[in-house]
């Protein structure tokens, strides 16, 4: 499959996502920091997050992986691009299906607001309109409640709950299942 042409940017009704640049570090770096707390609870590269130059330095490799298609984060800014709020966009492409996993978090600042909906329902318009995408999922934890609230409100389907699937992000000697969310065309 020749892979689309894909916009380095897309707008939802209040919301800009930008393909991540390392200019955004400060900001990244920021709403990391004072959403830690939450992150943890759920997310493994949380457990150890990068200091300011570490941020940038994984910016710049997600900036040169947006360029080469291999992964499309976004980060997730207010409208005006002032403020940034979290980050998505789709991970474990493969191409060849094609096929992709949303991926998401919002700044603890600005959960509860509906942003992370906002964000994977216009991903997965993105995704199966213009990107040709033939199945994309979400996966989460089966304890993240606020999480698996979404591809459901999305009504995306429940294909699987895999039974001690993965460590918890912030207990590695406990298991946890993972749900196994998906949309097709």
């Amino acid at each position: 499959m020749t892979v689309p042409q894909i916009p380095s940017e897309l707008r939802t009704p209040r919301l800009l996502l930008r393909a991540p640049r390392p200019k955004d570090a400060a900001a990244f770096h920021g709403a990391v920091q004072v959403s830690l707390p939450e992150l943890q609870k759920w997310m493994v590269w949380a457990q150890e997050p990068a200091d300011l130059a570490g941020t940038a330095e994984n910016l710049r490799r997600a900036e040169e992986r947006y360029a080469t298609r291999e992964e499309l984060r976004l980060l997730v800014w207010n409208a005006a691009g002032t403020e940034l709020i979290g980050s998505s966009g789709f991970h474990a492409l493969d191409w060849r299906v094609p096929k992709g996993e949303i991926g998401y978090w919002i700044s603890s600042a600005h959960t509860g607001l509906g942003y992370a909906q906002e964000v994977a329902g216009a991903l997965t318009t993105f995704g199966l309109k213009t990107l040709g995408l033939r199945r994309i999922e979400i996966r989460c934890d089966s304890a993240n409640e606020r999480s698996a609230r979404i591809p459901r409100k999305l009504e995306y389907t429940l294909d699987a709950t895999f039974r001690n699937d993965a460590v918890a992000a912030n207990a590695p000697a406990r298991l946890r299942d993972t749900l196994i969310f998906s949309v097709v065309p």
